[in-house]
């Protein structure tokens, strides 16, 4: 077993860290995994109405409910992994019973174990939580870990205040615990700004170009007679300078010593305060707003996390070219800081969406490419995958089939997994495009089809595309088309664009082996379906996937 560097990893996270990831060979591991309380904390979009898309949430929901998997991650967790584990485990469920909560412990504490095992012994772990939950998987984290190995509860202030709780207090607060595996780890402090008042009374005087700057002693706290020298005639202090002599020129020839007017006064140095690294970062974190409506970095993703967050994390408890772990990635903010940062990535997410969007993230943000600077496992990559992973998870199938043309998913609700058909109305994606200047967004409305095709499936598409209103709808097929189906499309006619004026077909039918090749959607380029990251510059070198 051996841990790839810069790879996004699609699939249950813990199958994953047990086929792929090698013990001890990751330096820092954030997770942010959906709360216990909304378990749809996870959804990547909200469709035009606002409503989360039940199709994602189909991802989740499952996993943090008591079943047949979480029994057998409880009896794994309590007979075969830490005794000290199992006993907490086993605890808890005769404290709170086998419900929803106890089950999001159980799928988390067996998770937990496994990132426990591949940390390095420098390195650590940043679980992101919320109150509801944050109490219990301190236990178990401390059963993992090691009571002695907690370091922080950080808290971070995530909103502002706000009127809407009327028997509580407003919840204003996310915790991350922070964990490090041994006594030995890496921690870099981090510094905020100090602040204006601070800055006037400890740092009073000017320069003429306005540059402040404190005065300071040099005298050293303790005798050093190796560094008791007179300097220009003036005398140390009995215990000696805290500067060598050569170290003194240099102070002096860049005009950094404070001389003084009498003989028998002593040399002070100039302190300037945009040297200065700040205050030292306690554990309440107040001084990063999360990322708001209006945010240039925000890409839709309700429950994004601002990168300044895991750039903080990430420089305090990693160095350039240390590994960085989020097996929970969703959009992918730690793998983007974590790159930005110059440190290599793992990020693992059980929906191909996410997965996509993350492509999208490292194209737009860093000019990253799939294969040559990083690898994607689990995805398909050929047409007999395409066919194995429809008939495994036919919605997992229809997220990634979507995810190829940039389309954004739509319906999946309780009731079209039950065979009929759900608020959707025949529609599994949507492309929004701009066709002219300051003109209205327009839709390409996606169908995927994972079985048997026919005739009447571009019937159906075409009267969805004139129902919806739509410029344009196309048909993804495992299967090919027949010539019927063809035909059917062709006489579907053309959609001119103002804007280019150019003619595109009506209705497009793509198979998933051309899309494989490289086939992509004949419609206006001006598609605004995802927000584009922006561009950032790589702030520590980084080799490509395929040097290595």
């Amino acid at each position: 077993m051996a841990t790839d560097r810069n790879t996004l990893y699609y699939g249950d996270n813990l199958a994953i860290l047990r086929e792929h990831i090698a013990s001890e060979s990751v330096d820092l591991v954030y997770l942010d995994p959906p709360f216990n309380s909304n378990r749809s904390y996870n959804v990547l979009f909200k469709d035009e109405s606002g409503k989360e898309s039940q199709a994602q949430i189909a991802a989740f929901d499952d996993t943090w409910h008591w079943g047949e998997e979480t029994e057998r991650a409880y009896n794994e967790l309590v007979t075969d992994i830490n005794g000290q584990v199992g006993n907490i485990i086993g605890a808890l469920r005769q404290a709170i019973g086998a419900n929803q909560m106890m089950a999001y412990l159980v799928m988390m504490a067996v998770r937990l174990v496994e990132l426990h095992r591949v940390l390095k012994p420098t390195g650590s772990l940043y679980l992101h939580c919320d109150p509801t939950a944050s109490h219990y998987l301190k236990i178990i984290l401390d059963a993992i870990f090691g009571f002695g190995n907690f370091r922080n509860e950080i808290t971070w202030r995530r909103t502002s205040n706000h009127n809407d709780s009327r028997r509580n207090f407003a919840n204003l607060n996310d915790i991350i615990l922070y964990y490090s595996k041994t006594s030995d780890c890496t921690f870099n402090p981090q510094y905020s700004p100090y602040d204006d008042e601070y800055a006037k009374q400890n740092f009073r005087f000017t320069e003429p170009d306005g540059r402040r700057y404190a005065s300071a002693d040099l005298r050293s706290p303790n005798p050093r007679p190796n560094l008791t020298y007179d300097y220009k005639g003036y005398k140390p202090h009995a215990n000696g300078w805290t500067v060598s002599r050569e170290r003194m020129g240099e102070l002096d020839r860049q005009g950094r010593l404070i001389f003084p007017s009498s003989p028998d006064g002593r040399i002070r140095v100039k302190k300037y305060l945009d040297e200065m690294p700040g205050v030292v970062l306690g554990n309440n974190w107040s001084d990063i707003d999360p990322v708001s409506s209006q945010a240039a970095e925000r890409l839709g993703y309700p429950t994004q996390k601002p990168l300044a967050l895991l750039e903080r994390i990430i420089a305090a408890s990693s160095n350039p070219g240390d590994v960085v772990l989020d097996p929970f990635c969703g959009c992918g903010t730690a793998v983007a800081a974590a790159q930005k940062l110059g440190r290599h990535w793992i990020g693992i997410d059980i929906t191909h969406l996410s997965i996509a969007l993350q492509k999208y993230r490292l194209k737009d943000a860093f000019g990253l490419e799939e294969k040559k600077d990083y690898a994607v496992v689990g995805e398909p990559e050929d047409l007999s995958s395409a066919q194995q992973l429809a008939k495994d998870d036919r919605y997992q199938f229809q997220w990634w089939a979507l995810s190829l043309i940039k389309a954004r998913p739509l319906g999946g609700d309780s009731e079209s997994k039950q065979g009929k058909k759900g608020a959707d109305k025949g529609i599994d994606g949507v492309i929004n495009f701009i066709d002219e200047a300051g003109g209205k967004p327009k839709r390409a409305l996606v169908q995927v089809k994972s079985g048997h095709v026919r005739r009447g499936d571009i019937g159906e598409l075409r009267g969805t595309i004139e129902r919806e209103n739509a410029a344009i709808g196309i048909f993804i097929t495992l299967e090919k088309p027949s010539r019927d189906m063809t035909a059917e499309a062709a006489g579907a006619g053309l959609y001119h664009s103002p804007g280019w004026d150019k003619d595109y077909p009506r209705i497009q039918i793509l198979t998933i082996e051309d899309l494989l090749a490289g086939a992509e959607v004949k419609m206006p380029p001006a598609s605004i379906t995802f927000k584009k990251a922006e561009k950032e510059k790589d702030q520590g070198a980084q080799q490509s996937l395929l040097d290595m």
